[in-house]
């Protein structure tokens, strides 16, 4: 903005005065108020100083870059929490389908056994038939025991064969079994291998990123460092009844708390771990990651919002603030600023709105 002395304007306007004219006494007023006019219009030149809030928009779009990829870096980590998770349940199955075939294994000796003494007896009583059981029966009692001897070794020998059908067919399946199993256990351990590396790379970029924004920190002016350190609204906030309500009167209890890229409380934040430790003091499990937090519960409009919803921003979704209502959200924004209220589209452009419960 230009700057205009008292005694620039009126060397401006002090005119020399026409011999015989007497000057209208408006002219000067007139002279006065043009002159200001056009100061004010005149654009700043090329070569004026960046203005303070320049190097505060840099923080801040450093910062963002700086959460992005630490939301990044948290969600490659669950990933690789569930590889392992994988792995081990396919190695838990690779173990259960060689005990399984173990089992299967001895069963099939067992009941062949059984069918081929059942087999050899048949063949050492080839003539032991029922009418044989009736010529060589000495009485009706010996002829009904040796008829009921031929049916047991008959129901003996069907049960074995099942028996012994059954035990391969288990086999079968425990063999295949554990050969799936081996397939996904080597699957999963090297995708998690390449997520361990992802995860290392990506701790490398944060690192980078975070150093870039702390940097520019120290660099901003006592004022900008001030208007980033504004507490907010501090105002008692009526939270309505129920599990929204205590998550969103928990993140309220944490206004004036400082953010730092990766904590996760009590005595600091995130965005997203104020997030989820506000829902699971209410009782309520949310996953970590924005990227999660971005999935649960169910959608609702702008229009909609209601206390407790949480507000997922940026294209990427890698920030998230709770609906205050229907206007204001409280959230964790960047290091050098206190957990504290802000209008809901001020915080940036909003990506998909969440009501966790209800």
């Amino acid at each position: 903005m230009n700057v205009i002395r008292v005694k620039d304007l009126n060397r401006l306007v002090e005119r020399p005065v026409t011999p015989g004219v007497t000057p209208h006494p408006g002219s000067r007023a007139v002279a006065l108020a043009a002159v200001v006019v056009a100061a004010l219009t005149v654009p700043a030149t090329a070569h004026a100083q960046p203005a303070a809030s320049d190097a505060l928009r840099r923080y801040e779009d450093l910062s963002r870059e700086a959460e992005r990829l630490h939301e990044e870096h948290l969600k490659a980590q669950d990933d690789l929490a569930a590889k392992r998770g994988e792995l081990d349940r396919a190695n838990a199955d690779l173990v259960g389908a060689a005990g399984l075939g173990d089992q299967a294994k001895a069963d099939q000796e067992q009941f062949r056994g059984q069918v081929d003494l059942l087999t050899e007896a048949s063949f050492e009583g080839a003539t032991f038939t029922r009418l044989s059981a009736l010529l060589v029966s000495d009485s009706q009692q010996d002829f009904l025991n040796r008829m009921s001897a031929l049916d047991v070794l008959a129901a003996d020998s069907g049960e074995a064969l099942d028996r012994l059908s059954a035990a391969v067919d288990t086999a079968e399946r425990a063999r295949a079994g554990a050969q799936d199993a081996q397939q996904r256990a080597s699957r999963a351990t090297d995708e998690a291998q390449e997520l361990v590396d992802d995860i290392a790379d990506r701790q490398t970029a944060v690192d980078r990123q975070v150093s870039d924004a702390r940097a520019q920190y120290r660099s901003l002016s006592a004022a900008d460092k001030a208007v980033l350190a504004a507490p907010g609204d501090t105002s008692a906030v009526d939270v309505p009844a129920g599990a929204a309500g205590s998550a969103l009167e928990f993140a309220l209890g944490q206004r004036g708390k400082p953010y730092v890229f990766g904590s996760n409380g009590p005595d600091s934040w995130d965005c997203s771990s104020l997030t989820q430790a506000a829902y699971r003091a209410a009782g309520v499990s949310i996953p970590r990651t924005t990227y999660a937090q971005a999935a649960v519960g169910r959608a609702v409009t702008r229009a909609q919002v209601q206390p407790g919803d949480l507000i997922i921003y940026y294209s990427g979704q890698s920030h998230v603030a709770m609906a205050v209502d229907g206007v204001r959200a409280v959230h964790a924004s960047t290091e050098g600023v206190p957990v504290k209220i802000a209008d809901i589209d001020s915080i940036g452009p909003v990506s998909v709105i969440r009501r966790v419960v209800g």
